[in-house]
């Protein structure tokens, strides 16, 4: 007898092997699917401008890409004895102008020619409610702690964000395969039948575009966590992230839906010795770690030859 209900999982092509590049851009939740794909070794860029929750910011961020922006001072402010920008995370922030402008424009620079090359873009917004600029109208990727007097706070329109998303990546590389995805992080802050309005915006707009779009696809990874994980044993202390072992469930399943499965024996040769590199010894000095050391780094040569990709 079956006590949940689960969601199914398709079979996705082309599959993600050691060969493949795999851009990641969104919320906090790609962050979790990045990580895995970094842990075993995949080729990944991942969020080069930090967190992007809302679809105006990663379709803003990709224009800059597109265009080869560059950026100057006019593109950054001070505020609080640190340079920061409305465009991206608080993680490319510094108390030196040089130092933020280095950060914005490899970053560009970076994600142009990954982009160009990848086999596939994952896209994970997290809301629809969006946080204007009065003072230029513009949505911003985030507001940096400045006085909430300096925006308004409104369910912006993202379904010409999301198509023009996909249209930017199309033009880049015809051939990249799309895959959207909505995060499962609920945005409670907002409220909870607005988080609710949020999500139904954000699924009904790129339900829209993959029905319409080839090589373009959806994984439920919302639905999973909202269904098949329905339970509060699978969230983080703040009843709102993912624990990690929901973080594991969805990823075995997006594993199942887009992991070549003739990979699998790299991955745990990959997982063996990611399990060793983290391993902290009584005594460093001891014969017996030596030749453990010795062991894992024979291992990671033998790896690393036999696929160039990988590189620890």
């Amino acid at each position: 007898m079956e006590f949940r209900t689960q969601i199914p999982i398709t079979p996705r092509e082309p599959k993600i092997g050691y060969s493949s590049k795999v851009l990641l851009l969104g919320s906090c939740f790609v962050e979790n699917i990045g990580k895995k794909l970094e842990y075993f070794k995949f080729p990944n860029l991942l969020n080069p401008f930090g967190i992007l929750f809302h679809p105006a910011a990663i379709n803003n961020f990709l224009k800059r890409v597109k265009e080869r922006h560059v950026f100057t001072e006019a593109d950054i402010f001070f505020h609080n004895e640190t340079w920061k920008c409305y465009e991206g995370h608080s993680d490319l922030n510094s108390g030196d102008k040089k130092d933020i402008l280095v950060k914005l424009n490899s970053s560009i620079q970076e994600t142009y020619e990954f982009l160009s090359s990848a086999t596939h873009v994952v896209i994970t917004p997290g809301t629809a409610w969006g946080y204007r600029l009065k003072e230029t109208g513009e949505v911003v990727a985030n507001c940096h702690k400045l006085p909430q007097a300096k925006f308004s706070k409104e369910i912006t329109e993202v379904k010409n964000a999301l198509f023009e998303t996909s249209e930017i990546v199309r033009g880049l590389n015809p051939s990249a395969e799309i895959i959207f995805t909505v995060s499962p992080v609920r945005h409670l802050k907002d409220g909870f039948v607005e988080n609710q309005l949020s999500k139904a915006k954000l699924i009904t707009a790129i339900q829209e575009i993959v029905a319409s779009e080839e090589k373009c696809s959806y994984f439920p990874s919302y639905e999973i966590m909202m269904d098949e994980l329905r339970d509060y044993r699978f969230y983080a202390e703040d009843m709102i992230h993912p624990n990690s072992t929901a973080v594991d469930y969805i990823w075995e399943k997006f594993r199942e839906a887009w992991i070549a499965s003739e990979v699998s024996a790299i991955m745990k040769q990959v997982d063996t010795i990611q399990k060793g590199l983290l391993h902290r010894p009584f005594n460093e000095t001891s014969e017996a770690h030596q030749k453990f050391r010795k062991d894992l780094q024979q291992k990671i040569n033998k790896l690393e030859k036999e696929v160039p990709q990988i590189r620890f």
